[in-house]
């Protein structure tokens, strides 16, 4: 199964440059995002190959009656950029998506999921006591609010991010309520390299809009 591309800060195709690298009508020289036309085993495998060790989370385990509906990597040798959205449902908030971007700096995959004007998470992470952690492995990862408050798109969703492993880290679900459904301290593991379990994870269902 063959990953499209596509520009990591918007849906726009990329073109050419006379070296060999790749080209947004609208932000210029990037790295290629790669995304699957749907969400499927064979496609995760082929993007988990191309982030190589830079870290896929995923939540973990997978509720019941959840499952991986995109994913993307951007860049390859090395990747700079990896997202999952999760999509299912909840008893107060119906159906559900959890967005998952780990990236470096100045990429802009965050910023296009959640819908904010800023490339990077913005100056409030850090400032006052985080409103929600999750876990990944042995470590608490801290997560702060970040505004969407200046975005043009009219979209119900709650943002929060912070620093994993020397990345950002950042967190968008949708409808906002669902932000609840991180109180009790989310788990997240990288599934870079997890290997046959990753057979176990259900994947489909109808494609996120982002």
């Amino acid at each position: 199964m063959s990953l499209r591309s596509e520009c990591p800060r918007c849906s726009s195709k990329l073109g050419s440059t006379p070296d060999g690298g790749y080209l947004c009508p609208e932000h210029g020289s990037t790295p290629p995002l790669r995304r699957p036309d749907e969400a499927s085993y064979g496609g995760f495998t082929e993007a988990l190959v191309a982030a190589g060790d830079f870290p896929t989370y995923l939540p973990w385990p997978m509720s019941p009656g959840w499952s991986v509906s995109d994913f993307a990597v951007v860049g390859e040798d090395p990747a700079r950029a990896t997202m999952t959205c999760s999509s299912g449902t909840s008893p107060l908030d119906g159906p559900v998506d959890v967005f998952l971007v780990s990236e470096e700096s100045g990429v802009g995959l965050g910023a296009r999921c959640a819908g904010t004007i800023h490339l990077d998470p913005g100056p409030e992470i850090g400032i006052g006591p985080p409103p929600v952690r999750v876990r990944i492995g042995s470590q608490s990862v801290p997560l702060w609010a970040v505004s969407t408050s200046g975005s043009d798109r009219e979209l119900d969703r709650s943002v929060v991010a912070g620093e994993a492993g020397g990345c950002w880290l950042w967190v968008v679900l949708r409808p906002a309520s669902a932000m609840l459904l991180l109180r009790d301290e989310w788990m997240l593991r990288d599934v870079s390299g997890i290997g046959p379990p990753l057979v176990e994870i259900p994947f489909g269902g109808p494609s996120p809009v982002w």
